[in-house]
């Protein structure tokens, strides 16, 4: 069975030597001193380790199942949630007036990726609460906000986002289920939707579903969707749950992965919902989930990543097969084990080198959302807007493809279920899919995100970038040639790649469209060179001032040398990819195809 250790060293490694979290004037942040945000980790990683990795191959065995409209989970669970909402991590960093903690973001965030990584399937139904409850946080009346958010907060109900229809998926304008308003404030909300992560189970004593609806007579398209509370017992003024709402389970989907968390299909008929926000403006209520929910699974990406490489580099270094070119490194035995071998290390570095740099982009975004929130700082909620389709499609992209570099680790033995190392894979790749499909992802940064605010906050990335070399340059010899060249290079690239975009996009669409996958992933690998210089700052300067840990931080020197020379260079091929335009891509009728 496949283990789980809680990366405590290197997240505080992240908040504390990289994004000095401690030192920043967001609200909140001066309290986050090592010692207590170790503390918290600490506790966070015990639970990850000890409760919920053991039921991740449970989850992943069982699955969910459905008796008589009513949905189980695997064996384990509920008492796993039951010591999850004990430990109030489910508010961790929401309001205290709803029972939460108010702990950062940032916080949030490293835990979050230690819950997902020992268990996705489980931590989705405390992370789609999340998302749920910060919507109805932020367009909510004070009424719903007090008869909802603290039993969501606590995870004693627990939430869903409801989007999806069978023949509507990214182009929501053409979903089908209504809501006719009552005239007492209620809407009888009818239809079907599919694909509902936590859709139902055995977990909460009742579930509150964010449902996306028309109201009839509304504008066409998206401009006619309105977002709806929607609970699975109706609850009365004081709270208390009351009879069964007009909401069903009509399948529990089978799905290649995540298959502890219950997807199911609910069927609506003439259910009591209850308006959240504005008529008709249903897309930017549900957007305040949606962005959370991609951030966080950007996070799954990198989560089960992680977890993938622990167990790859534990086989590496156990499994003997061959010898080393060099020369023997194991005389005694009959083979050398796998690590010796340079097309396995180039494997491990690989990923290494991704995990630990997205970790890095992710809680240096998690900063961002931070000033955005506590200090008003429009100018991070800008940046942060620009990079949640990168943070997505990049981070999930990257991840499920280390999850199968981890996976051929194990050669034949990763192929089989025993190991549990195809588990990560398949779980990793919905990460791909959901909350927008990557190639919508990287259609939003190039179409929209990019020119958001007449260019500002891309701009801002490159200055962002040139100002920490112009800082840097010519301390270090060696950080100048193995960091900041290679940064620069990159960034340049990603400049030019933008120029393109504003020279042929605006003449042929297609131009710009066809290069979006590319620019996606051009963007990510500059910001993981950022990352990568960034640490590698931080490790120098803990090794020139004495550390009791050099190891640690010269492991961190070498792996982010690997990066900067075997994997940022990729942004040069991305780059010619773009400037290639869409000829090729578009040049073949659709017959032909």
């Amino acid at each position: 069975m496949p283990t789980y250790t809680a990366p405590i060293k290197d997240l505080q490694f992240v908040l504390h030597d990289v994004l000095n979290i401690s030192g920043s004037d967001i609200p909140g942040y001066e309290d986050l001193e090592a010692d207590f945000t170790a503390a918290i980790l600490k506790e966070a990683g015990k639970i990850s380790s000890e409760v919920l990795a053991p039921l991740n191959v449970v989850g992943d065995t069982e699955g969910c199942r459905l008796e008589n409209g009513v949905v189980y989970t695997p064996t384990g669970f509920k008492a796993a949630f039951e010591q999850v909402k004990d430990g109030h991590w489910t508010g961790l960093d929401m309001p205290e007036e709803f029972g939460g903690q108010n702990m950062p973001a940032v916080i949030g965030s490293a835990v979050g990726e230690m819950f997902s990584g020992a268990n996705q399937a489980f931590t989705m139904y405390q992370g789609l609460t999340h998302g749920a409850a910060s919507a109805i946080l932020a367009h909510g009346t004070d009424e719903q906000k007090a008869k909802w958010l603290p039993k969501m907060v606590s995870c004693e109900w627990t939430g869903t986002m409801n989007l999806t229809e069978p023949h509507c998926g990214t182009d929501l304008g053409l979903m089908r289920t209504k809501a006719e308003p009552q005239g007492d404030g209620t809407y009888k909300i009818s239809g079907q939707k599919i694909f509902i992560s936590a859709g139902d189970h055995d977990m909460a004593d009742n579930i509150v579903h964010l449902v996306l609806a028309k109201i009839p007579g509304g504008p066409e398209g998206i401009k006619g969707v309105s977002l709806f509370i929607v609970p699975k017992f109706k609850v009365d003024e004081d709270g208390n749950i009351g009879a069964r709402n007009g909401v069903s389970v009509g399948n529990i989907e089978k799905k290649m992965g995540i298959h502890g968390n219950s997807t199911c299909v609910l069927n609506y008929d003439e259910a009591e919902g209850y308006l959240l926000g504005e008529e008709h403006k249903g897309m930017r209520a549900m957007f305040t989930m949606m962005n959370e929910a991609r951030l966080g699974v950007g996070m799954q990406g990198l989560s089960q990543a992680a977890a993938a490489y622990e167990n790859a580099v534990a086989y590496a270094k156990d499994r003997l097969q061959g010898r080393d070119v060099t020369g023997a490194k194991n005389p005694d035995g009959p083979a050398d084990p796998l690590i010796v071998h340079p097309d396995i290390r180039r494997s491990l570095m690989d990923q290494k080198s991704f995990i630990e740099g997205a970790r890095a982009f992710i809680l240096w975004g998690a900063t961002m959302i931070d000033a955005a929130h506590r200090k008003g700082d429009k100018d991070a909620d800008g940046l942060v807007s620009l990079l949640t389709p990168v943070i997505k499609g990049f981070l999930t992209d990257e991840g499920y493809d280390m999850t199968v570099k981890a996976q051929q680790v194990y050669g034949g033995h990763g192929y089989i279920e025993e190991h549990g190392m195809s588990q990560f894979t398949r779980d990793a790749r919905i990460a791909m899919i959901y909350e927008g499909a990557n190639g919508v992802q990287a259609l939003d940064l190039v179409g929209r995100k990019l020119a958001q605010d007449g260019g500002k906050h891309v701009m801002a990335f490159f200055e962002l970038v040139k100002s920490f070399a112009k800082e840097n340059a010519g301390q270090n010899e060696a950080f100048d040639r193995d960091f900041l060249a290679p940064l620069k290079a990159a960034s340049k690239d990603l400049q030019a790649a933008g120029m393109y975009f504003m020279q042929s996009g605006m003449k042929n669409p297609n131009d710009a469209l066809s290069g979006s996958n590319d620019f996606m992933h051009l963007f990510g690998h500059v910001c993981l060179g950022l990352m990568w210089a960034q640490m590698a700052r931080a490790a120098q300067a803990a090794l020139d001032t004495g550390t009791s840990d050099v190891a640690f931080y010269e492991t961190k020197l070498m792996t982010g040398r690997y990066y900067m020379a075997r994997r940022l260079p990729i942004t040069a091929t991305h780059l010619a990819r773009i400037q290639s335009g869409s000829d090729t891509v578009m040049g073949l009728d659709a017959a032909n195809f």
